[in-house]
């Protein structure tokens, strides 16, 4: 007689991330969860089925905050697949969502929540929202944190940064880039002034002090279009990944399907289309 084992691993994806949108996947063998739904619905579905993923599969959506680019496809895909949505009451006030009343459900911050054998822990964070949260999900003794719209680090940051095997860390302007860029004072102001984003050194900084010996994979995530290069966020985390694998999430593709094993150090491409097999995503801007 032969029987299942499930693979001891999460399985992880940005299906896209910058301010047009963002969506974040990460599962074990039989369920999985996005976190914001930033993209519509027939994109999503696009995204995930060209990378072999099943929306059954998918068993609860996570809102950080009410910002549109982490929104605006939750209500469609929460309604077609009949999804709980996971939100905090200020974020569904603020944003203005309507969900069905059996689909909506209220978490507090390092209150854990399970979906089957995956655990998902909200914690706060420095940035202009209601109530903004970013969350660590795990599963099969393995840690993914999600760490976006962060305006600058903060001891929930680097408490759960320390936990995690991977990790999507924002990194969403290049301070220079920023202060010589064309956005109004305003703007740059909002967006550096401690409650909109991290600079690439302030990850960095993240990254270098208070990642764990066991992280395997780093998957820099909301690059500005307008102050970012992402072969120059590449490089810069590159120089001091020691064997931790660097990635750049996209803000017009999916990235591969990522498996992190807690045993080891090696990058695994699970379903990988031969579309994405080009060199690292120099044409993400």
């Amino acid at each position: 007689m032969i029987f299942f084992v499930p693979e001891m691993a999460l399985f992880i994806t940005s299906l896209n991330s910058g301010s047009n949108g963002n969506c974040y996947y990460v599962a074990n063998d039989t369920e999985a969860v996005l976190v914001d739904a930033g993209i519509s619905c027939r994109e999503t579905e696009k995204r995930m089925g060209l990378l072999n993923l099943s929306m059954n599969k998918v068993k609860a959506i996570f809102i950080s905050h009410e910002h549109s680019d982490h929104i605006k496809g939750a209500e469609s895909i929460a309604e077609k697949y009949s999804l709980p949505v996971y939100i905090t009451n200020d974020t569904a006030r603020r944003g203005r969502l309507h969900f069905k009343k059996q689909l909506i459900n209220y978490f507090t911050g390092y209150e854990p929540v399970r979906i089957g054998d995956l655990s998902i822990t909200a914690f706060p964070k420095l940035h202009d929202a209601a109530d903004p949260h970013s969350f660590i999900i795990s599963g099969n003794g393995i840690t993914v944190g999600i760490f976006t719209d962060i305006g600058a680090c903060c001891n929930h940051v680097t408490t759960h940064f320390s936990q995690c095997h991977a990790a999507f860390l924002e990194a969403n302007y290049d301070e220079a880039m920023l202060e010589e860029g064309r956005y109004p004072l305003f703007l740059k102001n909002r967006i550096r002034g401690g409650n909109g984003h991290l600079s690439n050194a302030q990850a960095l900084e993240i990254f270098i002090t208070h990642r764990p010996s066991f992280m395997t994979h780093l998957l820099l995530a909301h690059l500005s279009k307008d102050n970012n290069n992402p072969q120059l966020v590449q490089q810069l985390f590159s120089d001091h990944a020691n064997g931790i694998q660097i990635m750049i999430a996209s803000r017009e593709e999916q990235t591969p399907v990522f498996i992190i094993r807690a045993e080891d150090k090696k990058m695994i491409i699970k379903n990988r289309p031969a579309i994405l097999l080009a060199p690292m995503q120099l044409k993400l801007f």
